[in-house]
């Protein structure tokens, strides 16, 4: 793996059982959107790029061929390893890699689905070019993620707790430039939902085991922050808001 890789396996590391018993990550309206759009796809072998927890493995495997959860980090990989012998997924196998970097032959997957990922990839042109080449012409491709707003006050808020809060992040992306990437990848968009995320504070930080001098810098933040970026987030006392996600359905043009 290369040195970004690294970096983020060593930072999620010590998280990856939090990430398997995360309630934000194990459950939602986009992780249901995927299940239906596999329903008829028995024999296919789908591809779950930056599986973390593995939640969207877990819940595809039983729809479908084979499920290769993809990771840069180890330890996720070994929980989710220990959770599909624990529910009697046996199609579910592990692969260490980065999603810039893929182990696999060109056309090897006839789905390749990513959430919760892509804003941890430190070259996400790259990784959206390999997760096209991995997947078969024609071949289904479903990415969820958290976006920033469009609005520039907005998107700089966002930027700044989100790093404070995981120092391996790297950018949530405006729809735009969701949309501008994936063509340039060679995706053709077929659909795009948003949704909103209502997030506990404590839980948020307590996932990444965010450092107290972060933590009170992100309080400080949100109690500073201009109206609009307040009334946009839903932002509470307790700290707790909202966040912006989207999920891009799209094949393989």
């Amino acid at each position: 793996m290369n040195q970004p890789a690294d970096f983020a396996a060593a930072h999620y590391g010590p998280r990856a059982q939090d990430y398997v018993a995360s309630e934000v990550h194990r459950s939602g309206a986009d992780l249901e959107q995927i299940a239906a759009a596999l329903q008829d796809r028995p024999d296919a072998r789908v591809l779950d790029l930056g599986c973390g927890g593995g939640h969207v493995s877990y819940r595809v495997a039983a729809l479908v061929r084979e499920v290769v959860a993809c990771d840069p980090t180890a330890s996720m990989l070994d929980a989710v390893r220990a959770a599909a012998t624990e529910r009697g997924l046996h199609n579910i196998r592990v692969q260490q890699a980065a999603a810039e970097r893929l182990p696999f032959e060109d056309g090897a997957f006839d789905v390749v689905l990513s959430r919760f990922s892509t804003h941890h990839w430190r070259r996400r042109d790259d990784g959206l070019r390999e997760a096209r080449r991995v997947l078969k012409t024609g071949g289904l491709a479903i990415f969820v993620d958290t976006v920033a707003p469009e609005d520039a006050l907005l998107d700089t808020h966002l930027q700044v707790i989100e790093l404070l809060r995981d120092v391996s992040h790297v950018r949530n992306y405006r729809t735009s430039e969701w949309v501008a990437a994936l063509a340039a990848a060679g995706f053709a968009l077929d659909g795009l939902t948003p949704r909103r995320l209502p997030l506990r504070f404590d839980d948020w930080v307590a996932r990444t085991r965010t450092d107290a001098a972060h933590v009170a810098a992100i309080r400080s933040l949100q109690q500073g922050a201009p109206a609009e970026v307040r009334e946009h987030f839903a932002m509470v006392a307790d700290g707790s808001f909202t966040l912006d996600t989207l999920s891009l359905v799209a094949h393989a043009a």
